[in-house]
């Protein structure tokens, strides 16, 4: 059973389309991540789950009920916010407990929910300290406790680790998927970092221009991309998405165009399937390398392209050197240019 379902919603301010035709339903206890550039249109679909913005048109329910026209108190949810929203005169268990104090929960089931919050997310120690005096991490630990106590099936996080350091984010991002497994939350994340998706998702919706690009599991997305633009976006390096030319012609013409069609396409190829080979028709100048200590990373121009290369360990060429690049049919994506779409069975890849 779907815990959050969106039916053929649109939101619209006057002539300015943000949404359209949004269908997507997060399962019981499941993960889902909204996940595209700035402007998308992900977080404006959160604030309609949470009721912050009313559909155009379009149906919202959670858990059975339409609550397409419900204030966010009567949605039975909980909200975690990219900027916190601690209050900074309260301490940590006041700040804690504010909603539940406005929901007039009696002291004594109040006091029980704090101590199971605090013991989950490791906050005993600084109950009486204000906001002002914690590190970014604790303070989302706050924010993470006020969703906790709430008890509420759904949670709704909108950018919550944006504000820390990449090495914070990391260690978050852990104890926010232990957390929504042990409790068995339905979450919706809004996020525009594709690892932070990639990492902590069930599902992941890639969104763009108001509407969804693709929805499916992580492995969905990296290994069978419906577009370029999915293929282009997941990947730490992104796939490179390439027009062909002679020379890539020349190495794959069998691959391109397996039935004989020549309509201009795009090709896809993920970084690390691409290995330096002398014996190539593809031949390119190194503009960069970076080093990252288990990969090195090579840009390469061949023709109008820059190509991404990942090569393991350290590599043994410099810009300016001239290097061969190949391979292999089976890793090749292709795309119709004009649609970007997805072009059926290729080169033996899934569609």
């Amino acid at each position: 059973m779907s815990t959050i379902v969106l039916k053929n919603i649109c939101k619209s301010w006057g002539d300015t389309e943000a949404l359209r035709d949004i269908n997507l339903s997060c399962g019981k206890g499941e993960l889902l991540v909204l996940l595209g550039p700035s402007g998308c249109g992900k977080s404006t679909t959160l604030r309609l789950i949470a009721g912050l913005e009313t559909p155009t048109s379009g149906t919202i329910e959670i858990e059975g009920r339409d609550v397409s026209n419900l204030p966010p108190v009567k949605r039975n949810i909980s909200m975690v916010f990219q900027n916190y929203a601690l209050f900074p005169h309260l301490n940590v268990a006041e700040n804690i407990l504010f909603g539940l104090k406005a929901r007039k929960v009696p002291k004594k089931e109040r006091r029980k929910r704090l101590d199971e919050a605090v013991s989950l997310l490791g906050l005993s120690g600084f109950l009486e300290r204000r906001p002002a005096q914690l590190s970014g991490g604790q303070r989302q630990r706050i924010a993470l406790g006020r969703a906790i106590v709430a008890q509420v099936p759904v949670c709704l996080m909108d950018e919550p680790l944006s504000n820390l350091d990449a090495k914070l984010r990391q260690e978050m991002r852990q104890e926010i998927r232990l957390l929504q497994q042990r409790l068995k939350m339905s979450m919706v994340y809004v996020t525009h970092d594709q690892v932070e998706a990639m990492t902590i998702a069930d599902k992941i919706i890639l969104m763009k221009d108001g509407h969804i690009e693709q929805y499916g599991t992580p492995e969905d997305l990296y290994n069978l991309p419906a577009t370029a633009f999915t293929g282009g976006f997941i990947g730490n390096p992104p796939m490179n998405i390439l027009t062909p030319d002679a020379a890539i012609f020349a190495e794959f013409s069998t691959a391109l165009f397996p039935a004989g069609d020549t309509k201009p396409i795009l090709i896809g190829v993920r970084p690390e399937k691409i290995e330096l080979s002398a014996n190539s028709n593809i031949q390119g100048t190194v503009e960069t390398v970076e080093y990252l200590g288990a990969d090195s990373l090579l840009l390469c121009r061949t023709g109008d392209h820059s190509i991404t290369v990942s090569v393991k360990g350290k590599a043994e060429v410099f810009p300016g050197d001239k290097v061969g690049l190949i391979w292999k049919e089976e890793d090749i994506h292709l795309f119709d240019a004009q649609t970007g779409r997805r072009i059926g069975i290729t080169a033996g890849v899934r569609p």
